[in-house]
């Protein structure tokens, strides 16, 4: 191996070990919030679920990724690849669509309590379920087409217009079908993408406004405090602007190469971009949402608690003589 493919093995597995053990950490962390009947917000639904979406996209293609830096070169078969892009496209539709949806509930959910925004607030709860059901459905029915455009196979290496992903084959299409997929894949992340946008600018226009409406009242406190619905919006904002930014950059990488014979440090830079949002967004989270910071607390209390718990001096059966 040369030194390139061994960082890249490195690089790679890095990204995977430390985005699935962040994601891993806040659905347990969610699990346990509810298993031990404190009360979650409707968001961490979403939440929740965005952190499986990205775990399960670190898993599919980290994994491969690191297996073909490190020498394991084409090693799927057609099934494989057809299984691998089949679930790498659903894992990526969904932490678009859960990205779309938590920064719409939020939007939602600042607004001010007039006659129609309070009807909405109370409304959107429940059907936060019913849109995360229907966006799982929806995506796994809709992908299935990449089933059948990918070709992955082993023997056709011969074969002059295969792109070369290091863990499987993929053939490339016509110029004109490539259009015609890009347009059809990109539509609804455009959409996506662009109500992401526009509710950040309105969050952010409305928390502008906020902060000049209560600005006299802080004048006089040396320390004033930030309400949690605040500092809840400004975690989701930097969540949402940091899942734009990357999704962006990595979205212009891809169309590029449905129409040209892709490089590998073109296929690098794609991957590794790919990863960064699934990798950073726990620790955003972790970091900047007191409500999470709060699970954590808690967490940490109980585990400090169990070994006393479980201690003869506390508990309840009577020491045998």
């Amino acid at each position: 191996m040369s030194p390139l493919e061994i960082m890249l093995g490195i690089v790679f597995c890095s990204q995977t070990v430390v985005g699935i053990v962040g994601n891993s950490f806040l659905v347990f962390l969610f699990t346990f919030t509810f298993l031990t009947e404190h009360k979650l917000r409707p968001i961490d639904t979403i939440l929740t679920q965005l952190a499986w979406a990205n775990s399960m996209l670190l898993l599919i293609k980290g994994v491969p990724q690191t297996m073909a830096a490190l020498g394991q070169k084409n090693f799927l078969d057609d099934v494989g690849c057809k299984i691998n892009f089949y679930l790498y496209r659903v894992a990526r539709a969904l932490s678009l669509n859960m990205t779309c949806l938590l920064s719409g509930f939020q939007a939602i959910t600042i607004n001010p309590n007039t006659a129609r925004w309070t009807r909405l607030k109370t409304r959107t709860p429940k059907y936060i379920v019913h849109c995360s059901v229907l966006c799982w459905v929806f995506h796994l029915i809709i992908n299935i087409t990449v089933l059948v455009r990918t070709k992955g196979t082993r023997i056709s290496k011969n074969i002059s217009n295969l792109l070369d992903y290091g863990y499987c084959y993929n053939l490339a299409v016509s110029t004109d079908k490539a259009a015609l997929f890009a347009v059809v894949d990109s539509f609804p992340d455009a959409a996506s993408v662009g109500f992401i946008i526009y509710a950040s600018g309105y969050m952010m226009l409305f928390l502008k406004t906020h902060h000049k409406r209560v600005k006299h009242i802080h004048v006089s406190r040396l320390s004033p405090r930030v309400s949690p619905e605040t500092r809840a919006t400004q975690s989701i904002l930097l969540l949402v602007n940091t899942f734009v930014c990357f999704f962006s950059l990595n979205s212009i990488l891809v169309m590029y190469m449905q129409f040209k014979s892709p490089r590998p440090w073109l296929l690098h830079s794609s991957n590794f971009l790919a990863a960064c949002f699934p990798i950073i967004s726990p620790f955003v989270l972790i970091s900047t949402d007191s409500q999470v910071l709060k699970y954590c607390y808690a967490l940490w209390g109980t585990s400090q608690l169990l070994p006393f718990l479980a201690s003869p001096v506390l508990s309840k059966e009577p020491s045998p003589s």
